[in-house]
């Protein structure tokens, strides 16, 4: 069977003419990066953890002033892990209101006290708990639906029937993310146009669903081929691919375009801090860890002293409390180019990274993966 770049069953879906794709960061998206990307031909992502609907709608309108290509959207399924607080105030799992958090104010208290040290070293006051860590789901579901981008993903779970129905009646190609076969063949079930396979490489977060990520960490080049064996959509190879090798060995296996993210991130256009996207070009982005340090759920990212130190004490608070706490010092310290106290997310392919120019790293890609796909 002749293998080729493309077109691909996942660029036809998307509306590109490449088959690479942003990752879209957690925090650290920026319309730049995601219009450039989509300018380039391949899709551009942006990740709206933790926006709501007046900031979902601006960003939407801006990236429309950035790029007239198709582009994608990103939210988190609420998602509560064994151990989390049930933030939900009632029998729906689409709100995080703080009022019902059964870990409470004396948890949030003492994991406040455990983080004391880091808010002294950057002069911050201890922070008051929040009336609620996230915003609502539905509410930021409802803005995507009105923004109408060609693509929305997801991260942590299968979107239900209705959320699935809802965007298919706008026209919005539906993705979600799989970090398993069994996940892959969930997600299938659920409706979904196309699933990322997304492999332990990855940077940042783990978004297993149907296991605890600890046991759920595969490897990419083992789970794309298994995935595009086990169900009938258009597959996304994710982690630990950041030039054309990768582009290319992902085709070979079966997946039909690529998600990129640390190569993507240390470019010039990413809303990394210069802080950040040094660590991604230093020797340390070698060693990358997975930790539960920065914000209660697995990640993978580059270790620091704030990683070492609240892993050495040995006490992690439950996702979403660590998340906000942590997000509060981390947020300075980004802006004082502190890259001891940040968050550092990588994956375990960073040190391939090359270029400052996402067009120039993309064209490098998909040059060398023509190449090698002949």
């Amino acid at each position: 069977m002749t293998i080729h770049l493309g077109p691909t069953p996942a660029t036809e879906l998307f509306g590109v003419a490449l088959p690479v794709v942003l990752g879209p960061f957690g925090g650290t998206s920026s319309v730049a990066l995601t219009a450039a990307v989509s300018n380039a031909g391949g899709l551009g992502s942006f990740g709206l953890y933790g926006y709501g609907a007046e900031r979902i709608a601006s960003t939407a309108a801006a990236l429309r002033s950035g790029t007239d290509k198709p582009f994608a959207l990103n939210l988190w399924l609420p998602l509560r892990e064994v151990g989390e607080p049930d933030t939900s105030p009632g029998p729906t799992v689409n709100s995080n209101e703080i009022s019902a958090d059964p870990f409470g104010a004396d948890g949030f208290a003492a994991a406040r006290d455990r983080l004391a040290p880091f808010f002294a070293e950057l002069g911050l006051p201890l922070p008051e708990r929040p009336e609620r860590y996230l915003p609502d789901f539905d509410e930021q579901f409802e803005a995507v639906l009105a923004a109408k981008p060609a693509v929305l993903s997801f991260v942590f779970g299968v979107p239900s029937a209705r959320v699935v129905e809802r965007a298919h009646e706008r026209g919005i190609v539906v993705v979600g993310a799989a970090t398993t076969v069994e996940e892959a063949v969930a997600l299938q079930d659920g409706g979904v146009d196309a699933v990322v396979a997304s492999g332990m490489e990855a940077g940042g977060h783990r978004i297993s669903f149907l296991r605890p990520a600890e046991e759920s960490l595969i490897g990419t080049f083992a789970l794309v081929p298994q995935v595009a064996d086990a169900i009938s959509l258009p597959v996304v190879a994710a982690g630990g691919i950041a030039d054309g090798r990768g582009l290319a060995a992902a085709r070979i296996l079966g997946a039909d375009a690529v998600q990129v993210g640390s190569a993507l991130l240390a470019t010039e256009e990413s809303a990394a801090t210069p802080a950040y996207r040094a660590a991604l070009r230093s020797d340390a982005a070698g060693h990358t860890v997975l930790t539960r340090a920065a914000s209660g759920r697995l990640a993978r990212g580059i270790p620091n002293r704030f990683i070492r130190e609240v892993e050495a004490a040995g006490t992690v608070a439950p996702f979403p409390v660590q998340n906000w706490l942590t997000g509060v010092f981390r947020a300075v310290a980004a802006e004082r180019g502190d890259a001891e106290l940040m968050s550092l997310w990588a994956g375990q392919a960073t040190p391939l990274v090359q270029h400052t120019s996402a067009a120039d790293m993309i064209a490098a890609m998909v040059h060398d993966a023509t190449a090698l796909l002949g």
